[in-house]
C-alpha cells in the first residue's frame, strides 16, 4: 500500500546541517515535509505512523561517484544503494556517460575500465538506448521507474568521441577541428542548460578501452591536449559548476595542473574541482598528508575551490586471477589484461621474457605506483586447491621455495579466474582514515557503485562511516560530532553541488532515512556475493547489513519499510527524480 501521508515520530533528528540533533516528529504529505515539531503532531487514521524511538532520522545519503549509467537501464531500482540509505546518485563520472553515441562505442568505452561484462552491457545498450540528444537523455529518466534520485555530469570522453568519431578521438596527436571544438562546446553547454552538475574529465593512462576494435587504447579524454581541456573546462567555471576529474594518479604531478585550474588567483572565479582521490595508500604512507597540505595551499592561498573525493572506509579489492584494474598501472599487467582469451593469456604468462618484464616492473622501487605490489598483502580466498586458501602468495612461495612472482603467475596459469584473492590497498590505518574523514577539503564519496562488480563493494559506505564515528564516541575519543558526520554525507554535498537535496526542513522534498544505531555493528563490513538476474546471474560483490536501515523515503515514497525493500521499487514510477542544478533566483 502506498501512503500519501506519513508521520515519523520520536526519532533523534539530524537535519543535514551541523545543528544539534533533537528528538522530533516529522510529517510528510505528498512527497514533501510539511511539519517538524518537538511536540505531538495531530493526525487522522489515514496517516501511516513510523515509530523511530531510539533511532536516528536523517536526510538520504548522496553518492557522488557511481558508474550506474548502464545498470540503471536494466535495474532502475539501484536497490543495492537504496537499501543502504542512498537517495541520490551521480552518473557521468570519470568522463564516461551513455548520453551520446552508439551502443557499441559506449560498451567499448565502459566495459574494461569499469569491469562491467561486455556480453551483458552491449545487448543492454542496444535494447535500451532510445535517446540521441542530451535533452532526450535527461527526459527519459522521467519515463523509467528509477529508485533513487539521479544527477549527472557531462562526460568528456563521451562528448569527444561522439563529435570526432571514436577512432579519431583515440588517435594520439589527432586534434578536433575548429568546427568540432565548437560542436563539443555546444554539447557541453546543452548539458549545462539541462541542469547537469558539471563536466567530468579523465587523464589517467591506465583506464583502458575494451572491445575488439580499440582494445587497450586509453579513454578519449586522455588524448586531449591541455589547451583543448582548458577550453572546455572554462565552461564549467563560467557556470560555477563542478569539474570532476581523475588525473594520472601514478605520477601525481597532474594534481598541480588541476589545482591551478581551480585557483582564483585574485583575478577570476574559482573553479569547483572534485578530484579522485585522497587515500592513505600502502605504497606511499605520507602521500595523503602531502595532498592535505597541498589542498590547504590550493584553497587558502591560491583562492581555489578544490575537493578530494574520499572513501571513508578501508580500500580493499578482490581479484579473479589477474582481472583487477590496478594491474593496468604497469605495462606488463596491462599486457595480460589486453588478452581476453584464456589460452592466449596463459601462453603470455608462461613466456620467460614476459615474466622477466613483469618482475622488473613489479619490483622496481623507482617506478611510479599506487598499487603496493606486495604479495605478502595478497591473500587467497578461493582456489580449487583448498590448501592454499587463507595464505598469502608470499607464504605459498616460501612453501614451494620459489620466487613469489613466479609463484603467483604459475597459479594464475593453472587456475585462471578460479584463483580469487584479496588485498587492502589503503585506508587500513584507523588514525589516518579518521584524518581523511575529518579533513575540510575532502568530500565523502567515491563508492564506484555499479562498476568493478567482482572487485569492490562500497555501496554502504555512509553506514560504515557512521559506525566509525559512533565507535569513536563509545571509545571516548570522538573524531567528530554525529551531526557533522551526517552533514558530510548529505547537506555539505548538496550545498557544494547546488542541488535540492541533503536536508530535512519544512517544504523540502522528503528524502528521509530512519537508521537503527544498534545495527551499525560488524555486519557493515561483511562481504556477500549477490546474483544479478538482469546480467545473466553475474555475481556482484556487495556488503549488506539489513539491520541498520529501517526506513528509506525517496520523494516521500517508502523505498524501504521495516528494513525491507518495497517490491514496487524499480517497477513503479514516482520514487526517484532527475535532479538539476538549482538556478539562481
Amino acid at each position: 500500500m502506498e501512503h500519501k501521508s506519513i508521520l515519523i515520530k520520536n526519532g533523534l533528528l539530524f537535519n543535514g546541517s551541523k545543528a544539534e540533533a533533537k528528538v522530533q516528529n516529522l510529517l510528510i504529505k505528498n512527497g514533501k515535509i510539511v511539519k517538524l515539531s518537538q511536540t505531538e503532531i495531530p493526525i487522522d487514521s489515514s496517516v501511516k505512523v513510523i515509530d523511530a524511538a531510539g533511532k536516528w532520522v536523517m536526510p538520504g545519503f548522496i553518492d557522488i561517484h557511481t558508474h550506474y549509467d548502464a545498470e540503471i537501464e536494466a535495474i532502475p531500482s539501484l536497490h543495492e544503494s537504496v537499501r543502504h540509505g542512498i537517495s541520490t546518485v551521480f552518473l557521468g563520472s570519470c568522463s564516461l556517460s551513455v548520453a551520446l553515441g552508439t551502443a557499441e562505442d559506449l560498451a567499448d568505452t565502459f566495459t574494461r575500465v569499469e569491469a562491467i561484462p561486455r556480453e551483458h552491457l552491449l545487448p543492454l545498450l542496444e535494447n535500451k538506448k532510445s535517446w540521441n540528444t542530451i535533452k532526450e537523455y535527461v527526459d527519459h529518466f522521467s519515463e523509467i521507474p528509477i529508485g533513487p534520485n539521479v544527477a549527472s555530469y557531462v562526460g568528456y570522453s563521451t562528448i569527444r568521441s561522439y563529435v570526432m568519431g571514436l577512432k579519431r578521438s583515440l588517435t594520439k596527436g589527432e586534434k578536433p577541428t575548429p568546427d568540432e571544438i565548437k560542436k563539443i562546446k555546444s554539447l557541453i553547454e546543452e548539458g549545462f542548460d539541462e541542469g547537469l552538475i558539471g563536466l567530468s574529465v579523465n587523464t589517467l593512462y591506465w583506464d583502458k578501452m575494451g572491445g575488439e576494435r580499440f582494445n587497450s587504447h586509453c579513454l578519449p579524454s586522455t588524448y586531449a591536449s591541455w589547451k583543448e581541456l582548458r577550453e572546455v573546462i572554462s565552461l564549467a567555471r563560467k557556470r560555477n559548476l563542478v569539474l570532476q576529474t581523475i588525473p594520472n594518479i601514478s605520477t601525481k604531478y597532474e594534481v598541480f595542473i588541476y589545482a591551478l585550474f581551480s585557483a582564483g588567483l585574485f583575478f577570476r572565479k574559482a573553479l569547483k574541482i572534485s578530484l579522485v582521490s585522497l587515500m592513505d595508500i600502502r605504497s606511499n604512507r605520507i602521500m595523503y598528508k602531502v595532498l592535505q597540505g597541498l589542498g590547504f595551499i590550493f584553497n587558502k592561498v591560491l583562492r581555489g575551490d578544490f575537493r578530494y573525493q574520499s572513501l571513508p572506509t578501508p580500500f580493499d579489492l578482490y581479484a579473479d586471477g589477474v582481472d583487477i584494474v590496478v594491474f593496468e598501472e604497469f605495462g606488463a599487467g596491462a599486457a595480460a589484461l589486453h588478452l581476453q582469451n584464456a589460452v592466449e593469456r596463459r601462453k603470455l604468462l608462461e613466456d620467460p621474457n614476459y615474466r622477466s618484464w613483469f618482475k622488473r616492473q613489479w619490483k622496481n622501487p623507482l617506478l611510479p605506483k599506487v598499487f603496493h605490489r606486495n604479495f605478502s598483502f595478497a591473500i587467497v580466498k578461493e582456489c580449487p586447491d583448498d590448501s592454499l586458501v587463507g595464505k598469502s602468495f608470499t607464504e605459498i612461495a616460501k612453501e614451494k621455495s620459489k620466487d613469489v612472482v613466479d609463484t603467483f603467475l604459475d597459479l594464475v596459469c593453472e587456475y585462471g579466474t578460479k584463483l580469487r584473492w584479496y588485498t587492502v590497498m589503503g585506508n587500513d590505518r584507523k588514525k589516518a582514515l579518521g584524518s581523511i574523514m575529518n579533513y575540510s577539503n575532502s568530500m565523502i564519496g567515491f563508492s564506484d557503485a555499479g562498476a568493478h562488480l567482482r572487485n569492490m563493494a562500497y555501496y554502504n559506505f555512509p553506514l560504515r562511516m557512521l559506525k566509525f564515528i559512533k565507535d569513536s564516541h563509545e571509545e571516548g575519543k570522538p573524531l567528530m560530532s554525529l551531526e557533522k558526520a551526517v552533514w558530510r554525507l548529505t547537506g555539505e554535498i548538496a550545498d557544494w553541488y547546488n542541488l535540492d537535496a541533503g536536508y530535512i526542513k519544512e517544504g523540502s522534498r522528503a528524502d528521509v532515512l530512519v537508521i537503527d544505531p544498534e545495527g551499525l555493528d560488524e555486519s557493515v563490513d561483511e562481504i556477500h556475493e549477490e546474483a544479478m538476474e538482469e546480467f545473466g546471474s553475474y555475481k556482484r560483490l556487495v556488503r549488506r547489513n539489513p539491520k541498520a536501515v529501517q526506513t528509506v523515503m525517496i520523494n516521500g515514497n517508502l523505498a524501504v519499510d521495516n528494513y525491507q525493500l518495497n517490491p514496487n521499487l524499480g517497477k513503479k514510477k514516482g520514487f526517484g527524480k532527475f535532479l538539476k542544478v538549482k538556478t539562481k533566483e
